[in-house]
């Protein structure tokens, strides 16, 4: 659900295929039927951006039948946690939460805490109150709880404000009825999939839940994946092998992007980053960001590592260990926000490795415009791609919005190596750090980033080498000095690995982030990864033949952390450490050892016995008793009610696309009212629902990739074979909408918004149907966006289409639902393009069936 695998992960599509064959039963929920629903043995329409909806009413099911894995449930989950009085449910407020200040736009979130405890989340926001950008800059993982003041709990799971009755409140109107009234899709198609995850769930059988950024491209994206997780612990397949969820990666490091982050406010390992009012020493920093109890707990050691990574000798007790070094961050510094501050001529300049954000980000032409007005553009890629060349020939040269000899940007484009062309490692789905090899040499100039940022480095050592000015130091004092090779002296990429995996006082790298120490003593880049360079041998770089292993192929790769396969596994036994299934057993207590052991690495103190109870004052993971397998969590459970961290709601709650043709059936609101909004004159809303003028767009619409093509297409376009086989962009919309609007196989289509209108070849197909909403037909329009103006093949850019509004808590952009119309022709050209945009839709439609 929220994935199209076959297409765009082939070849993890492999095991599920590969699975089908042995019996198992494969499910997509999806729009669209695609490659993947050719492959399911079951494919249910639902209409975007309706996903929470349609896991509601699964929720729903498995509660109101009780087919809930109780005893894991209450072991394990929050479930018995009391939740405070002063709490009110969407469900009481007509889809707010309580805390909602409509002034600032945010929710206070203390009514949201368990009873008689302060705690906040592993991961997350802990601002209240403020505004979006400054609640994403403090982050933090700290919590109010105690060893000796643990929350209040009903194991009898009665209590009206426990966990479990207020989840059962929140999704009883959910009903079979209700999601397909919301979604489109039939009653009985809900219950089948329910029943079918509830038949395989339990202590003999797991279910998996596969998504990609199908859920998490939305206002709501991060409540997508909550309500996958609600499921997943009420029917115990967290921790267990063939649960969970996994995360599918649609780039070779899209998961080591945030784990060695290109994200602005997190720190390697999702350690948050400073804020420039929070956090005025390290100690302050510690003591707000880490937690009382869990893995977490440990922060310090594992800060203060990475400092010593950094800057080596010049990080010292006496400088807090150069924590003052540390850049500090003062609001949203994310990629929209940073256009946003192009606009407004407060960024300057911008470095662009591996983005195209001209083609690849909602309303495209915003971020075009917004490259006009920097003062300068470092663009790396393998291809001069739209990013680099909009002053010359982006559409807006074309609709005279620019002009080349206006444009004051000074671009430089740099040639990057291909992927073949430099050695390192790459983490994707399921945490899997893996190393490539150099296969050739790069061509010419191209370079790869690893040589780009390690020589921009030591030039600009060399500049400042003579300064004494104390804002110089952090970058004079950092340890820039691995070994290179080579005619163009490529730095080592083993040698960064070793120092992100870390050593000891005796030189010898780590096997475990448990040996991470606070006092200085031990170094490490990126306290997940420690381990990846054990014994001083590259673990990455393991590649033992899978029949020659377990099924857990332990000696493949190496995966964060500690070369945990499975997250949470000690939950794969009971509270008495036993299997729930020989079966599937997996992780266990050994009683004659008295260790945790197993088929995989305990993802758990390995000594810690089943009936461990944390003293009076225990702290960090000596808090976490023998029977709490989510070690991350201060209270070692998995969360079902989120008490904190974010900053939309506790629970998954059904709300409509930012931009959408029909109003919320819930609720009397209508979009998620913590969504982030940036409306501005290049950034227009729509109307939207039954609001006045939401008519002139009845239709959604959504993007999705093609296996022919990569994202923003700079990879894909100038390759012959991908453009011949994929070399012009369309739409594919349905039978019943291409008589509506006189749309003909083959011919022209004009798609418009708010935003801007394009241009695609029309693909009628029945893969793409109306669904019934509400008691209206809805029908859709999908759209791949691979295409822009650069390539051997061109064409509009899907993205122009959609409005910059964001998920809150990631400021991810809803680019997978949003609302449209559809013409039969070409859209206008140069100026009349602006004119017909902003003056639609003054024109008349056309009539039923006229082209």
């Amino acid at each position: 659900m929220g994935s199209n695998m076959a297409e765009n992960h082939p070849v993890g599509f492999q095991w599920v295929m590969e699975a089908r064959e042995r019996g198992a039963e494969v499910i997509h929920v999806d729009p669209r039927f695609t490659r993947t629903s050719a492959m399911a043995t079951s494919h249910v329409r639902i209409r975007p951006g309706t996903d929470i909806a349609f896991l509601g009413g699964v929720i729903r099911h498995i509660l109101e039948s009780e087919q809930d894995f109780r005893e894991y449930v209450v072991a394990y989950t929050n479930a018995a946690t009391i939740i405070s009085e002063q709490f009110q449910d969407s469900e009481d407020l007509d889809g707010l939460f309580s805390g909602w200040d409509p002034a600032s736009g945010t929710y206070d979130t203390s009514s949201w805490e368990y009873a008689g405890a302060t705690v906040t989340s592993s991961a997350g926001q802990r601002d209240r109150g403020a505004n979006v950008g400054e609640a994403a800059g403090h982050g933090g993982h700290g919590s109010g709880l105690h060893a000796d003041n643990p929350p209040r709990t009903d194991p009898t799971l009665r209590d009206p404000n426990c966990v479990y009755q207020i989840l059962r409140r929140h999704y009883r109107r959910y009903t079979p009825e209700m999601v397909a009234r919301i979604t489109g899709c039939r009653p009985e198609d809900l219950t089948a999939v329910a029943e079918a995850l509830c038949r395989n769930s339990g202590r003999e059988r797991t279910s998996a839940v596969v998504y990609s950024v199908g859920w998490t491209q939305h206002t709501v994206g991060v409540q997508n994946v909550r309500s996958a997780a609600i499921i997943q612990l009420l029917l115990g397949n967290m921790g267990r092998p063939g649960g969970g969820i996994l995360a599918l990666r649609g780039h070779a490091s899209i998961q080591g992007s945030t784990d060695i982050p290109t994200l602005y406010n997190i720190l390697p390992g999702y350690i948050p980053m400073p804020h420039a009012r929070a956090h005025r020493d390290l100690h302050h920093f510690i003591e707000q960001s880490a937690a009382e109890t869990g893995a977490w707990g440990d922060m310090d050691a594992y800060l203060i590592s990475l400092l010593k990574a950094w800057w080596g000798p010049a990080a010292t007790v006496d400088n807090d260990f150069a924590f003052d070094y540390l850049p500090r961050i003062t609001g949203d510094h994310s990629a929209y926000a940073a256009a946003m501050a192009m606009l407004d001529g407060t960024m300057k300049g911008y470095f662009l490795l591996g983005e195209n954000p001209a083609v690849g980000s909602s309303d495209s032409r915003l971020h075009r415009m917004a490259l006009a007005k920097l003062d300068w553009l470092v663009v790396r890629d393998m291809v001069e791609i739209e990013s680099a060349s909009f002053w010359r020939d982006g559409p807006e040269i074309e609709t005279g919005e620019l002009r080349s000899e206006d444009i004051g940007t000074e671009v430089f484009f740099l040639p990057a190596a291909g992927h073949v062309e430099k050695a390192g490692s790459f983490t994707n789905t399921q945490r899997l750090i893996q190393w490539r090899h150099k296969a050739v040499e790069p061509r010419g100039d191209c370079r790869s980033d690893l040589w780009f940022m390690y020589h921009l480095g030591q030039a600009l050592r060399d500049k400042l080498a003579a300064s004494t000015d104390p804002r110089d130091r952090p970058l004079l004092d950092l340890t820039w000095d691995y070994p290179t090779d080579g005619p163009h002296d490529d730095p080592s990429p083993e040698a960064v690995l070793r120092e992100i995996s870390g050593w000891g006082p005796d030189g010898r790298t780590l096997s475990a982030y448990s040996e991470l120490k606070a006092d200085g003593s031990t170094t490490c880049g990126c306290w997940i990864y420690s381990g990846v360079y054990a014994d001083e041998t590259n673990q990455a770089a393991r590649r033992r033949p899978r029949w020659e292993q377990s099924e857990v192929a332990a000696e493949w790769g190496w995966a964060w952390p500690g070369n945990r396969r499975i997250l949470y596994n000690r939950a794969s036994a009971d509270p008495e450490g036993r299997p729930w299934s020989e079966r599937k057993r997996y992780v266990w207590w050994d009683v004659d050892a008295q260790r945790w052991t197993g088929a995989d690495e305990p993802d758990f103190p390995v000594d810690r016995t089943p009936d461990y109870q944390p003293p009076s004052g225990a702290r960090a993971m000596d808090a976490i008793g023998g029977a709490h397998p989510f070690i991350v969590q201060p209270d070692g459970r998995g969360w079902l009610f989120v008490p904190s961290g974010l900053l939309d709601a506790p629970l998954p709650t059904h709300y409509e696309p930012h931009e959408s043709p029909v109003p919320n059936a819930l609720y009397g609101v209508d979009a998620s009212p913590a969504r982030q909004q940036m409306a501005r004159n290049l950034n227009r809303y729509q109307p939207s629902g039954d609001a006045a003028g939401s008519a002139a767009y009845p239709y959604v619409m959504t993007t999705y990739r093609l296996t022919e093509h990569h994202t923003a297409g700079g990879m894909s376009r100038t390759v012959p074979h991908l453009a011949e086989l994929q070399p012009e962009m369309f739409c594919e919309v349905g039978p019943g909408l291409a008589k509506e609007r006189g749309l003909r196989h083959g011919d022209w289509a004009t798609i418009i918004t708010a935003r801007s209108a394009i241009e695609a070849r029309v693909m009628v197909t029945d893969r793409i149907r109306p669904l019934e909403v509400g008691g209206r037909t809805v029908h859709q329009v999908g759209l791949p966006y691979h295409w822009g103006s650069r390539g051997l093949v061109t064409g509009d850019s899907a993205n122009d289409l959609f409005p910059i509004v964001l998920d809150p808590n990631v400021h991810i952009q809803e680019g997978k639902a949003a609302a449209c119309d559809i013409r039969p022709g070409r859209r206008p050209r140069g100026r009349a393009l602006r004119e017909f945009v902003q003056g639609y839709p003054r024109e008349p439609l056309p009539a039923e069936g006229s082209r």
